[in-house]
């Protein structure tokens, strides 16, 4: 991906896929002026990625707002039904899933267990990066949302770590395309589509994200980023649709 122009707030848009692009990758005072065309292109071959990475953003089901803490902060009974459907429906698209990645709150975690046994055998492990917050100010702002100013500086730098930590292309010793599962948040999941798609940031919040819905990332070997569905939820019945 090529880089982007720098955003509000000094907040660089450069891609996160840039430090992976091969020629960062190779010591350029290491080759031999001699044979040093040939030699650089041995480098690049060997830091260049081959496989495609499929990424699916997975929104928490709906839990219980009312909670004062985060542990109680669980799913609803309807929250339930939504990972159930959700889980159903990764199964059934039928891909070979590698991992499964999830937020550390609750209704991330409570989540995963559910989806999760409908993908038997699939790595799980956990992330305080991928936790909800305040990622960017919105622009235009919204006035029914106004987090503490400090909520961003803190929330913000977290959120982008977990983009840069999760949304690349594949390492080069990657041989076979990779299907990867994330247990999120919409806050999260919005900021990283735009990031992703090289789209201002201050963006997320014009996008909307079912409880339960699916977002699916394609990243290239070249580094190109792809979106294939946002928050999809058309799986579910419409009884069973929630935003909370």
């Amino acid at each position: 991906m090529p880089m982007g122009s720098a955003g509000s707030g000094g907040r660089s848009r450069r891609s996160s896929l840039v430090y992976r692009e091969p020629m960062s990758l190779v010591n350029l005072s290491k080759i031999n002026g001699e044979s040093g065309e040939e030699e650089l292109n041995l480098h690049l071959t060997k830091h260049k990625a081959k496989a495609t990475r499929h990424i699916f953003l997975i929104r928490h089901s709906q839990y219980k707002l009312e909670g004062k803490t985060d542990a109680d902060r669980v799913l609803t009974s309807l929250g339930r039904e939504q990972a159930e459907l959700t889980g159903q429906r990764l199964s059934n698209l039928g891909f070979k899933y590698s991992q499964i990645v999830h937020s550390s709150m609750t209704r991330a975690k409570e989540t995963m267990e559910i989806i999760s046994k409908y993908l038997p055998g699939v790595q799980k492990s956990s992330s305080d990066l991928l936790r909800e917050g305040a990622p960017i100010r919105p622009d235009p702002p919204v006035c029914h949302w106004k987090p503490d100013v400090e909520q961003y500086y803190e929330d913000g730098p977290r959120i982008e770590a977990a983009f840069r930590n999760y949304i690349h292309r594949a390492e080069p010793k990657q041989e076979e395309d990779s299907y990867e599962i994330i247990i999120c948040h919409a806050n999260v999941i919005r900021y990283i589509v735009c990031r992703a798609l090289q789209l201002p940031p201050e963006a997320w919040l014009r996008m909307s994200l079912n409880n339960g819905s699916i977002t699916y990332l394609v990243v290239r070997p070249s580094g190109n980023v792809s979106l294939r569905m946002l928050g999809d939820s058309g799986f579910m019945p419409p009884e069973k649709i929630s935003r909370t």
